[in-house]
């Protein structure tokens, strides 16, 4: 095996670019939101760098997690806390340091902020003062995982970024019930303590068959990108402890095209599915009437909720 060379000081190339990169444009009295690396150091960009150690002061979602990336890089810009709990406050006081001509960086603890993440507000805020925002892309755990998943493809790019589910599960159930019926694939968060509850869940509302990605620990050591059946999520966690523990992104899979449209319906099925609706749930019609018609599920659950719709 090839040993992986270690650089004991930058390379000529490197020291090129970043005085490149260092002689662009660097405006004051603005925001720079900033992403950061998701789990490995390695994954902040030279453009990154140069701003945080620029700006004159980093407004960081926990100052303390945030100080063994600035360590790593040999950044020493002052913090200030700007977390869920303060946001509106530090919102404040970042417009007054811009009214000064400052500049201010804007990251969270990992990732691109106000994305599933503080920030939002501040940008909200800073914009509503006049003040420009430029946004610095880097590392995303979402983008990750669907580049490794396979889930999508350049002639059906599209899919829906669903946050975190619930926590209790009737309102996660419900909530699985609307994010499913899309026709694309559907991301989403989860801790490692619900993970198991969310995929029977999963398996309850989409059906055993649905296609599921399992990322964890994106870019760490232990990184595992793994595609499955539903069926098959909750033997391969439990075959191992060590799958349930980490950072999670699940995706959700497009339901299979199975031919069977709006249209393939056949008049008893109509009448059959509309009378269940009248008794039953979108969801409980569909498993219902996938028994009597040996249709797919999927196919009666999109059905059943565009009728509930109109």
């Amino acid at each position: 095996m090839t040993e992986v060379p270690v650089l004991a000081q930058p390379s000529e190339a490197w020291k090129r670019l970043a005085d490149r990169v260092a002689g662009q444009s660097w405006p004051q009295a603005c925001l720079y939101v900033v992403a950061t690396p998701i789990g490995n150091l390695g994954d902040l960009g030279m453009r990154a760098w140069l701003t945080l150690q620029r700006c004159d002061v980093i407004a960081a979602e926990d100052t303390r997690s945030s100080r063994t990336l600035l360590d790593a890089w040999g950044i020493d810009t002052p913090m200030m806390a700007a977390h869920r709990h303060n946001e509106q406050a530090a919102a404040q006081r970042i417009v007054e340091r811009l009214a000064r001509g400052e500049r201010v960086a804007l990251i969270s603890d990992a990732g691109a902020p106000a994305v599933s993440d503080p920030g939002a507000r501040i940008v909200r805020t800073v914009r509503a003062a006049g003040f420009r925002v430029i946004p610095l892309p880097g590392a995303s755990a979402l983008i990750a995982a669907l580049m490794a998943s396979g889930a999508t493809t350049d002639e059906e790019p599209g899919f829906a970024f669903a946050g975190f589910a619930p926590s209790k599960t009737q309102a996660r159930r419900k909530w699985l019930q609307r994010w499913g019926a899309l026709d694309i694939p559907v991301l989403l968060f989860e801790s490692p303590h619900r993970l198991l509850a969310c995929i029977q869940d999963m398996v309850a509302v989409c059906g055993a068959e649905r296609a599921i990605t399992i990322a964890r620990e994106l870019t760490k050591r232990f990184e595992q990108i793994q595609t499955m059946a539903l069926s098959q999520a909750l033997a391969w966690l439990e075959a191992d402890s060590h799958r349930s523990q980490g950072e999670f992104v699940l995706i959700l899979h497009a339901p299979e095209d199975t031919g069977e449209s709006d249209e393939a319906l056949a008049p008893e099925h109509v009448r059959l599915l509309d009378a269940l609706l009248d008794e039953l749930s979108v969801r409980d019609a569909a498993r219902v009437g996938a028994k009597v018609t040996g249709l797919s599920r999927d196919t009666l659950y999109a059905w059943a909720l565009r009728r509930e719709r109109h």
